[in-house]
């Protein structure tokens, strides 16, 4: 499988130790950026460029995930997450990485590398990656009633107004 990396400053050491995993596992891996250590640099940029590659493989019929990570993994999550076809969720632990991809087939995987030591965040990444969308209809139905909003901004039979 394929899986694009992302990060900030934050998750830079991690980035190394991780894309050398996910390589060992039998995956390519696509690092977004950065390259250098730059306390002040910004990642938006790096997590929705892994983001828009995460899509574009998809709609290419490649098999591919993303892992963007930084302090929290909020603000990359939430980067992640402005990119149309992106279901980012932010893993914490186990539990969360399997239900991001059973419930949500979540296709980004945000991880806080100040959180978690980096054999928490191997585990819970790989979990991630390991657990397979059983495609339940009644969360392919929610899955696609996002995505109805995020282009169209309404959701078919749904009022949306209080």
């Amino acid at each position: 499988m394929r899986i694009h990396i992302a990060t900030d400053h934050a998750g830079l050491e991690f980035s190394k130790d991780l894309a050398e995993h996910l390589q060992l596992e039998g995956h390519e891996v696509i690092d977004h950026g950065p390259d250098t250590f730059d306390p002040l640099d910004d990642y938006p940029s790096f997590c929705i460029r892994a983001g828009k590659a995460v899509v574009a493989d998809l709609e290419a019929g490649v098999e591919a995930l993303g892992v963007v990570f930084g302090g929290s993994g909020n603000g990359e999550q939430m980067a992640a997450n402005k990119v149309s076809g992106v279901r980012a969720a932010l893993v914490w632990n186990v539990d969360t990485a399997v239900l991001a991809r059973e419930h949500n087939n979540a296709n980004v995987c945000a991880i806080g590398a100040r959180q978690h030591s980096i054999d928490e965040a191997l585990l819970f990444i790989d979990t991630f990656i390991r657990t397979p969308f059983p495609g339940e209809e009644r969360h392919v139905r929610r899955i696609n009633q996002m995505a109805e909003f995020e282009t169209t901004g309404v959701i078919a039979g749904f009022s949306l107004e209080n």
